[in-house]
Order: C-alpha cells, then sequence, then structure tokens
C-alpha cells in the first residue's frame, strides 16, 4: 500500500484538491463519504488497491473518532507522509465547520425568532428519522449474535441507571473479547478484569462556568474514546453538556444536530456549531480542535500497524463488543431526543414520513432535512 517518496512529496496538491471538493460536496454520513473515497482514490485516481482501501476500513473502526474524517486521514498519510495527513485531515474538515459556523450564527441570531422554532420544529422529527435509520442499519452489523445482543441491552440499561458512558463502553468491549477468547483464558479470573469498570459510576460534574480550555478538554475526551457512528455522539454531548453541565438544554442540542445534518463533511462538526453557541467564533475553534485532534494522533500510530490489527481475535471481539455498546448507547439517547423532538401529530406525521422516505426510497437525508424544514415554517403560517 506505500508509495515511495517522490509520490509522498508530489501528492500534497491532489490530496488538498480532492478533500477539500469531498468537504464541500460529501453529503449523506460517512457511509456515503467512504463510498465517495473509494470511487476518487481506488476506481478513478487507483491511488490504493480494494484490499488496501477495505485494510482502512478495518483500521478505523479499531480505534476512536469520526470514521469518514479518518479515511481521508489515513489516505492522506499513505499518500504524502505527515504532511499528506494534515492536509487531507484538514482540507476535509475545514469546509464543513466553516459552513457549520455560517448556519450557527444564523441560528444564533435568528433561532429564537417564530420563524426559527417553526424551521427547526419540522427539522428535529426528521433527525429522529435520520438516526433511527442510522441505528437499524450499524445494528444489522453490530449485533450479530447473543452476546453483542446482551451486551447492547445492557448498557440501555446502565446508561438509565446512570453508569458511566465511557464504563459501559469498555465493559461491552471487555465482556465479548472475553467471551470469544474464553479459550485462552482459562485458569485466569477474568471476571476480575470487569468489576474496576463496572463499578464505575456516573462521574459527578457540578455546574461551572463556560470557558475555551473546559470545551476543548471535554471534546478531547469526547474525541479520545467515542468508537461508531458520528451520531453516538449525541450520547456524550447530552451525558456532559445536558445532564451535568446544563450549558444546553435538550433542543438545542438537537438543533446543533440538525446543523450538523444540514451540511457536508462530518457529522461531528455539531462539536462546532456547539461551540459557536456556547463561546462564538473562540468557542467554535477550541470544540472543532478537541474533537478532531485525536484521530490525527491515533492514524498515525495505528497506521503502520493495520497488518497486524486486522489479524488479532483479541482486537476484533474488542471492537465488536464497543460497537455494539456504543450502539445501545445510541439507542439510549435517541429515546430522550424523541421525547423532546415529537411532540404532537404533525412532528409525529413528519418522523414516520421521513423514516419511510430512508426506509423504503433510500431519500437522501439532506432533502428530508429541508423538507422538514419548510413543512414547519409553513405549519407557522397555516
Amino acid at each position: 500500500m506505500s508509495l515511495d517518496e517522490n509520490e509522498r512529496s508530489g501528492g500534497l496538491k491532489e490530496l488538498a484538491a480532492l478533500f477539500l471538493r469531498l468537504g464541500v460536496t460529501a453529503f449523506g454520513g460517512p457511509a456515503a463519504h467512504i463510498a465517495m473515497m473509494h470511487d476518487e482514490t481506488v476506481v478513478r485516481k487507483k491511488w490504493l488497491s480494494d484490499e488496501g482501501f477495505l485494510d482502512l476500513i478495518g483500521a478505523t473502526n479499531l480505534i476512536p473518532g469520526p470514521n469518514s474524517t479518518e479515511m481521508a486521514i489515513h489516505i492522506g498519510f499513505m499518500r504524502a507522509g505527515w504532511r499528506g495527513l494534515i492536509v487531507a485531515g484538514a482540507c476535509f474538515i475545514l469546509p464543513a465547520a466553516a459552513i457549520v459556523i455560517a448556519l450557527t450564527w444564523l441560528y444564533v441570531e435568528y433561532g429564537t425568532t417564530a420563524q426559527g422554532k417553526q424551521l427547526f420544529y419540522g427539522i428535529k422529527p426528521v433527525m429522529i428519522a435520520i438516526i433511527l435509520q442510522a441505528l437499524y442499519l450499524l445494528g444489522r452489523r453490530a449485533v450479530t449474535g447473543v452476546v453483542t445482543s446482551i451486551v447492547a441491552v445492557g448498557v440501555i440499561a446502565g446508561y438509565f441507571l446512570g453508569v458511566n458512558e465511557i464504563a459501559l463502553l469498555l465493559a461491552g468491549g471487555l465482556v465479548v473479547m472475553i467471551v470469544r477468547n474464553a479459550g485462552r483464558l482459562r485458569g485466569t479470573n477474568a471476571s476480575a478484569l470487569l468489576f474496576p469498570i463496572l463499578g464505575m459510576g456516573a462521574a459527578e460534574v457540578g455546574e461551572k462556568a463556560v470557558s475555551l480550555k473546559s470545551l476543548f478538554l471535554i471534546f478531547l475526551k469526547i474525541g479520545s474514546v467515542l468508537y461508531g457512528s458520528g451520531y453516538v455522539l449525541l450520547t456524550f454531548l447530552q451525558s456532559d453538556l445536558v445532564d451535568k453541565l446544563r450549558w444546553l438544554t435538550g433542543q438545542q442540542l438537537v438543533d446543533a444536530v440538525s446543523i450538523g445534518q444540514l451540511t457536508p463533511g462530518p457529522v461531528f462538526t455539531t462539536a462546532t456549531s456547539i461551540g459557536y453557541i456556547l463561546g462564538g467564533l473562540p468557542g467554535a475553534a477550541a470544540a472543532t480542535l478537541g474533537i478532531f485532534l485525536p484521530s490525527f494522533v491515533f492514524v498515525a500510530v495505528s497506521n503502520p500497524l493495520i497488518p497486524k490489527i486486522r489479524n488479532s481475535s483479541w482486537a476484533s471481539g474488542m471492537l465488536d463488543g464497543v460497537n455494539a455498546a456504543a450502539l445501545g448507547l445510541m439507542a439510549a439517547v435517541t429515546f430522550q431526543l424523541g421525547r423532546v423532538s415529537i411532540t404532537d401529530p404533525l412532528t409525529a406525521a413528519i418522523a414516520l414520513i421521513a423514516a419511510g422516505a430512508l426506509f423504503f426510497f433510500r431519500v437522501n437525508s439532506t432533502w428530508l432535512v429541508i423538507g422538514g424544514g419548510i413543512v414547519g415554517l409553513l405549519s407557522g403560517v397555516i
């Protein structure tokens, strides 16, 4: 998969042009982003083979962070080394972040007007349908047997009992890893590995003033531990910013996610929107840097190890457990957000129609978000 030094040094302009274009046009979520990257880098440019591209997908699933962004960073690293890593990742992230800041400025200025409220009144139930579709699609891959099913259900219960999200993710990963490798652990007290994690309760964080340092650290933590779809991000945002710190309301959280869904590029730019709401442009910069920085570090460390990682039964078991746990967390938070977003017959109808369009007709989610916003605006006029 490696390319020689001349190709690395000559690929920066190509990388910048490709990922700037994808950063502006890549709508539809991580799966769509990765499909577009495959078309560009394997089919058209032939930078990678199909096998090499699949290796990168596997590597991104074994580390925390947004999968499509990490694919861009991996491709940049393979094409042009450290400089390519930075250029590809930054060019994929920054266009979406800029669009999110512009839309969030409009939200802050006009979102509390009657028109702004009606707009998000129609968008929020569409978001619930989009998340439900992601749950279904991810669930078919993540929950594939009795053990992963138990992990997912157990994590849902643990979340509502107040167990720390990170503890639930780690416990889910360890349970599946241990069960899959039980034969190798005979004679050891495997259950002892779980007690320290399962015993962790939800961290109590007192309400405090918003600061750039705290914003950066919160999103750095999330970017360092979050596995699975970008929608799993909702779990951490709900827990840290709504339930514990009370910096956001549940409605503001759904609104920020809706803004992120309206834009191309990574779903994690929801952090950019929240940072702007809480701290203006400096807050947007702090939150964006915090949530994406770990991905650059993880890719740089893991890329040389890809051949070994993909063949490890321990790593694959841990990954399957973490994915099942992440799905459980996502389901629990979706239930909470649904109570905020679906409040009357019209919002229920919007959610059902959007779900039907997604599941049966595969309508692009961006058009559904726009349609939901139009219905919301019209409902305020009629």
